[in-house]
């Protein structure tokens, strides 16, 4: 099991990135554009500077649901390979069979 700090760290930068998510999404928008002169593109520049760094979507850790072990994760059940074999040898996760052949 991980540090509980850890896991609760992660789910903070998860809800800050999803309330700062139009905003970045804006400001990149506007940074990115050539056709926008200098000056407005170097303010939109330091708006999103001065957001928080744990708003970016980049500093989400995929973690396991169960156990918030950090590595070795499938995305798509969103648990770690651990748990996600323990589950499946238990039958506890639809359609997802042991391979053998």
């Amino acid at each position: 099991m991980a540090k509980t700090s850890s896991v609760m760290k992660n789910k903070r930068r998860e809800r800050l990135s999803k309330l700062h998510a139009p905003k970045r999404a804006a400001l990149k928008a506007v940074v990115m554009d050539r056709e926008l002169p200098v000056e407005e593109r170097f303010e939109a520049t330091l708006k999103l500077a001065q957001l928080p760094r744990n708003g970016a979507k980049i500093r989400v850790r995929l973690r396991c649901e169960l156990t918030g072990r950090p590595r070795g994760n499938y995305r798509k059940f969103k648990l770690s390979r651990n748990q996600l074999r323990d589950l499946a040898n238990n039958g506890q996760i639809p359609g997802l069979v042991k391979a053998s052949w």
